[in-house]
């Protein structure tokens, strides 16, 4: 009798334990169900700001275009969620995360596809914004001529150091007109320069900003935009931008009106070709179809502000060059189709 109760008090015994044992199976398996449903919400939730980040308002802080101008690092969102997917060994995760990975190759995998080669290029252009503090202007125009493009657009120039750069580039460059503190040098002639009104509302007379040129070269009569768009900050009440949108959309009249078919636009434009608030020019004009080309700010880039916009032209390619005395990295583009 009492063999046969410690039996049953043994089987009772084993049984619970491993009754435990289930339960703490069916714990952990939950546990991890939960942990790759959370990422894979992540995941569609990446996704859905990736290719819906136009409904994302702007009424507050601007957060569309905040959003808009770093679009493409949700792409490191990716990549976090996919190694704790993988370190959590949840399926769920992983499929999901297709979603996040389709949205951003197709937004931005085609700007890592190889370009035609600068042989192919009807016209070769550099935007530098070369910096009001540049200790060495003669060294950066130096550098940017020595690239060898057919047009240079700057930003920032003042005196004394657009002296220095109007000698500097005189040789290579015999042409090039200037409004305020922008300015084009061509290797080919230009004619009906004359300053663009860009100024946005409360910003004091002697704000000059914008000019509009015409390039004239063996195959083609370009009107040239240059501009240098107001400045936009972030901080506790989100992104300001007012002044640049409105200063968007008064460029964005000036390109409308213009009669010349080809036009090209190179500037400092303080905003991503992502960013709503440059729609007035991005939905009138195209941007570069290959290459990245962060530009800002020089020491670590963070996004492209720096563009090359075009009508009835390409912009083939774009990318960056060495830094200069800038707190911008310059810009150089491949045109086709002139």
């Amino acid at each position: 009798m009492v063999e046969q109760a410690r039996e049953h008090a043994e089987a009772d015994t084993g049984k619970e334990a491993r009754e435990e044992e289930k339960d703490e199976a069916r714990g952990r398996r939950s546990w991890l169900r939960r942990r790759g449903r959370a990422l894979a919400v992540l995941a569609v939730l990446t996704a859905a700001l990736l290719v819906f980040h136009g409904v994302v308002p702007n009424a507050v802080g601007r957060l569309g275009s905040a959003l808009e101008s770093f679009l493409p690092w949700l792409g490191l969102v990716v990549v976090v969620l996919l190694v704790l997917a993988l370190l959590r060994r949840s399926v769920f995760a992983l499929v999901a995360l297709l979603l996040p990975v389709a949205a951003w190759t197709y937004l931005f995998g085609g700007l890592f596809l190889p370009s035609a080669g600068s042989r192919a290029y009807d016209l070769v252009v550099v935007q530098h914004n070369v910096s009001d503090e540049n200790t060495d202007p003669a060294g950066t125009a130096r550098a940017l001529a020595e690239t060898g493009p057919d047009l240079i657009a700057l930003q920032e120039l003042v005196p004394p150091a657009l002296a220095v750069y109007e000698r500097t580039l005189a040789a290579a460059y015999p042409y090039h007109a200037v409004a305020g503190t922008v300015g084009l040098w061509s290797r080919h002639p230009l004619s009906g320069s004359r300053p663009v009104d860009i100024r946005p509302r409360g910003i004091a007379d002697g704000w000059e900003r914008g000019l509009r040129t015409v390039v004239r070269t063996p195959d083609a009569e370009i009107a040239a935009y240059v501009a240098h768009l107001p400045s936009v900050r972030f901080g506790a009440g989100g992104l300001a931008s007012a002044a640049r949108d409105e200063s968007a959309g008064l460029l964005g009249r000036a390109v409308a009106g213009e009669r010349t078919e080809r036009v090209l636009l190179l500037g400092d434009l303080n905003g991503t070709a992502d960013d709503r608030g440059l729609a007035p020019l991005t939905s009138r004009l195209d941007v570069a179809e290959r290459g990245f080309a962060l530009s800002f700010p020089a020491r670590f880039p963070l996004a492209r502000i720096d563009q090359v916009m075009a009508r009835s032209a390409t912009v083939a390619q774009i990318r960056t060059l060495p830094a200069t005395g800038s707190d911008h990295l310059p810009v150089a583009a491949g045109i086709t189709g002139l």
